[in-house]
């Protein structure tokens, strides 16, 4: 085992200097992906810095509308609380479709959006990955990949994020907030997460040294109709195949708001702007939803064992559209 330093941060500035200080060092959270990562050898930290303890775990209610999630609120907390439920429940619903009950206990918001991928050859010390050792290859192009990304992907990368809450998080117009050496900032979720291009270890748009501290849902998406849906290998404890977040405002006949994301197709949570622009002023119906997706989903380029995700995606978007824009459909149909 390789030895590491231990810090145990008492603030967020306290946590930036001590990552700052520490060459090699990480943020440690609910450890549920990065521990993982230490046992494979993937990851070997000089230092951990951990954030556990910090003030960072509550949803608050801000005077604009918008909903502060920090980010050390555990994953079972967020998809509980009632604000969450009532104002934006597919976020909810991505939260409680992700791993298990007892992963979601320890889980946090912030490292959700920060864990890796969960290809086989990233986690395979022993396979050529070029997000693990840029220059090695990516073994999972000719080899193994029915679960790999058929949108965004390049020569050097085709691994696909396995976040269920960043998907949601991208069709809500959330927002992620940093700190770091520089101050605070914040960035769009939909543009938080990167598409591999020549460089596929970088994930984010993180800069070195810089913190999580939380997300924002804006009260333009709040108490607009809206829904998670997750297609994979089995009920529960299981990544995404395919999956979609959609957010939908119906209004005197046609589409007033759009908001479309799906997961598991690419290296970022896909925000599908392309169908957004043409639901916007459409009537809902099947015949426009289709359409809008069908155009989304044309610059697709599945690898050898992956084309069934351009379907099964297509399917998950125009069902889960279908029921936000009638909801006796949902009543009627489980």
């Amino acid at each position: 085992m390789k030895e590491f330093a231990y810090v145990r941060a008492g603030s967020v500035e306290e946590a930036t200097s001590a990552y700052a200080s520490h060459a090699g060092a990480r943020y440690l959270g609910g450890g549920t992906n990065l521990v993982d990562l230490m046992k494979l050898g993937v990851e070997r930290p000089a230092a951990l810095i951990d954030v556990t303890r910090l003030p960072l775990d509550t949803v608050e209610e801000l005077p604009d509308g918008a909903l502060r999630i920090g980010a050390m609120v555990r994953n079972s907390d967020l998809a509980a609380d009632p604000l969450v439920r009532d104002r934006y429940p597919a976020l909810s619903q991505a939260v409680l479709a992700g791993a298990s009950g007892q992963l979601r206990n320890a889980a946090t918001t912030g490292g959700n959006l920060l864990q890796r991928t969960r290809c086989p050859y990233f986690q395979d010390l022993s396979k050529p990955c070029n997000k693990r050792e840029p220059g090695s290859g990516c073994g999972a192009r000719d080899g193994v990949h029915r679960d790999h990304a058929v949108l965004g992907h390049s020569a050097h990368c085709i691994a696909t994020h396995p976040s269920d809450l960043a998907v949601a998080l991208s069709a809500l117009d959330g927002r992620v907030e940093l700190s770091g050496p520089e101050g605070a900032r914040s960035v769009a979720a939909a543009d938080f997460h990167r598409l591999p291009g020549d460089r596929p270890e970088q994930d984010t748009e993180i800069r070195p040294g810089e913190l999580v501290t939380g997300v924002v849902l804006p009260a333009a998406t709040a108490g607009l109709p809206s829904a998670y849906r997750k297609a994979r290998d089995r009920a529960s404890y299981a990544f995404a195949l395919a999956s979609v977040a959609v957010i939908l405002r119906v209004s005197d006949g046609v589409v007033g708001h759009a908001g479309l994301a799906f997961g598991a197709l690419a290296h970022r949570p896909w925000r599908a702007r392309r169908a957004e622009e043409a639901l916007l002023g459409a009537a809902p119906t099947a015949a426009a939803f289709e359409h809008a997706v069908d155009l989304e989903l044309s610059a697709a380029q599945p690898l050898r064992d992956n084309a069934y995700k351009v379907p099964l995606a297509r399917n998950l978007a125009v069902d889960v559209l279908s029921r936000l824009a009638d909801p006796a459909l949902t009543r009627r149909t489980p």
